[in-house]
C-alpha cells in the first residue's frame, strides 16, 4: 500500500495529510455523540428528526464538497475498508446466533431478489424516460454510448466494484462515459444510503405504521440484550487487548488467505471470475465473517460481555465517516442528464422494494438491508444492518455475498436489455 504522503498527491484540497483527516473524522464523531447524548433541549429536538448515524455520514461529506479534503486522494477510506471493516465483521459476529438469523425466513431473500430485479429493469426504463427529453441519449454505438456506461452502474449496484469492472471490459466502455457513470454511481448510491440510515433510525415508527411482523428481528435483539445483561462486565485491559487481538488477528488471517486464494482462482479457474471469486476484497470479507461465525461457537463468545460488539460498532461509525468523504453533492449539477437517469433508476428500485415490503408486511430492516446488499455490497450492507442493531450485521454480509455471486450475470443481462433500448 502507498504511504499516506504518496497517496495524496495531485490534489488541490486544503488538507492533504491523512493524519489530520483522521483527526477531523474522529472529532466529528465525538461531536455527534456528545451532542446526541446532551440534555440540552435544542440538541434533543434536533436529534429527534436527524439520526446521529446519518450525521456521521453527512458532515464528513461537507469536507469533500467544499474542497477541504479530497476524498478520492486520501488513503483513509482504503485503510478503513481494508482493515477496520474485516475486523468489524469479526467482532460483530462473535455473539452471532446463526440459527436465529436463518430463522428470519424467506422475506429477506425475496426482498433482496426484488432489489436485484428492480435494478435490472430500472436502468432500461430510466434510459427510455430520459430519452423523451434528451433524444440524443439513444442511438449510440461507440465506446462512449450512454447505454454502455450504464452497464457499469448495473454491475456496481447488483454486485460491487469487481462486477462493475467486469462490465466495463465486457461492454468495452469508453473512459469518458465511465468516469461520468462512476460519479453517478457514487452520488446516487450514497444519497440512497443516507435515506436508508434515516429509515433505520425511525424503523420502529415505520413498522408500526405498516403493521410489519418484526417478531423474528425482535427475538434476535432480545436474545443479544439478555446475554449482555446477564454477562456484561467492566472490561479489563486484558479484555480489550484480547478483543483487538481477535478482531485484527482473524482479519489478518483473512487477508493472508485471500492473497493466496484470489490469484489462484484467477490463474487456474478463470471461469469463476464471473462470480467475482477472483476478488481479494470478496475473500477478505467472506473469510473474516466466517472466522467470526466460527468463533461464536467457542469461548471467545464471552468477550461480547466485555464489549466486543461495541468496539465493532466504533469501527462501523469510523467506516461511515470515511465513506462520507467520497460524497460531493455539487457534482449533481455537472451532468444533469446522467444524474437524472441515475435518480429515476434508483427511484424504480426503491419503489419496487417498498411495494413488495408492504405487500409482504415485511419489516423495514429487510427492505433496507436487501437494497443495500445490492447497491452497496459487502462494504456498506453491514453498516446499514448494524444501524438497526449490531447483532444484525451478519445478515447484511450474507445477502451481500449473494450479490457478488449474482452480480455479473444479472448485470450482463441488464446490459443486453440496455443495448436493445439504447442502440
Amino acid at each position: 500500500m502507498l504511504a499516506p504522503e504518496t497517496a495524496v498527491t495531485e490534489t488541490s484540497a486544503l488538507i492533504t495529510n491523512d493524519g489530520v483527516i483522521v483527526g477531523l473524522l474522529m472529532a466529528i464523531l465525538g461531536l455527534v455523540f456528545y451532542t446526541n447524548n446532551s440534555d440540552h433541549p435544542a440538541f434533543k429536538k434536533f436529534y429527534r428528526f436527524v439520526p446521529a448515524l446519518l450525521l456521521c455520514y453527512f458532515l464528513p461529506s461537507l469536507l469533500n464538497t467544499f474542497g477541504i479534503v479530497d476524498g478520492n486522494a486520501t488513503a483513509v477510506t482504503d485503510i478503513t475498508m481494508d482493515y477496520l471493516l474485516p475486523a468489524c465483521m469479526v467482532l460483530l459476529t462473535l455473539s452471532l446466533d446463526l440459527k436465529a438469523i436463518l430463522g428470519l425466513g424467506s422475506k429477506a431473500l425475496i426482498l433482496f431478489l426484488t432489489g436485484t430485479f428492480g435494478i435490472v429493469i430500472g436502468g432500461p426504463i430510466a434510459l427510455l424516460l430520459v430519452s423523451l427529453i434528451f433524444p440524443e441519449m439513444l442511438g449510440g454505438a461507440g465506446p462512449d454510448a450512454v447505454w454502455r456506461g450504464m452497464t457499469t452502474i448495473a454491475g456496481s449496484w447488483i454486485g460491487g466494484g469487481a462486477n462493475q469492472a467486469a462490465m466495463k471490459e465486457v461492454y468495452e466502455v469508453g473512459g469518458d462515459i465511465f468516469s461520468a457513470m462512476v460519479t453517478v454511481d457514487i452520488i446516487v448510491a450514497n444519497l440512497w444510503m443516507a435515506v436508508l440510515l434515516y429509515m433505520a433510525a425511525n424503523s420502529k415508527k415505520i413498522d408500526e405504521r405498516t403493521g410489519a411482523d418484526t417478531s423474528a428481528i425482535d427475538a434476535i435483539r432480545h436474545k443479544v440484550e439478555k446475554f449482555e445483561a446477564e454477562h456484561v462486565r467492566n472490561p479489563s485491559l486484558r479484555d480489550l487487548m484480547l478483543i483487538l487481538a481477535i478482531g485484527f488477528g482473524v482479519a489478518g488471517i483473512a487477508h493472508f488467505l485471500a492473497d493466496w486464494i484470489a490469484p489462484a482462482i484467477g490463474e487456474h479457474y478463470p471461469a469463476l471470475s464471473k462470480f467475482s471469486l477472483d476478488s481479494l476484497f470478496f475473500w477478505v470479507i467472506v473469510l473474516a465473517t466466517a472466522g467470526g461465525i466460527a468463533l461464536s461457537f467457542t469461548r471467545a463468545r464471552s468477550l461480547e460481555a466485555a464489549g466486543a460488539s461495541k468496539i465493532g460498532s466504533v469501527f462501523v461509525y469510523v467506516l461511515v465517516a470515511s465513506i462520507g468523504l467520497h460524497m460531493d453533492v455539487t457534482k449533481i449539477v455537472e451532468a444533469p442528464k446522467y444524474f437524472l437517469i441515475g435518480a429515476i433508476w434508483m427511484i424504480i428500485h426503491a419503489s419496487l422494494m417498498l411495494f413488495v415490503a408492504k405487500l409482504l408486511r415485511a419489516p423495514v430492516f429487510y427492505m433496507a438491508v436487501g437494497s443495500q446488499a445490492n447497491v452497496g455490497g459487502a462494504a456498506s450492507a453491514p453498516v446499514v444492518a448494524s444501524a438497526f442493531h449490531p447483532s444484525l450485521a451478519p445478515v447484511g454480509v450474507l445477502l451481500a455475498v449473494m450479490g457478488y455471486a449474482l452480480g455479473t450475470y444479472m448485470a450482463y443481462f441488464s446490459g443486453q436489455v440496455l443495448r436493445v433500448v439504447g442502440s
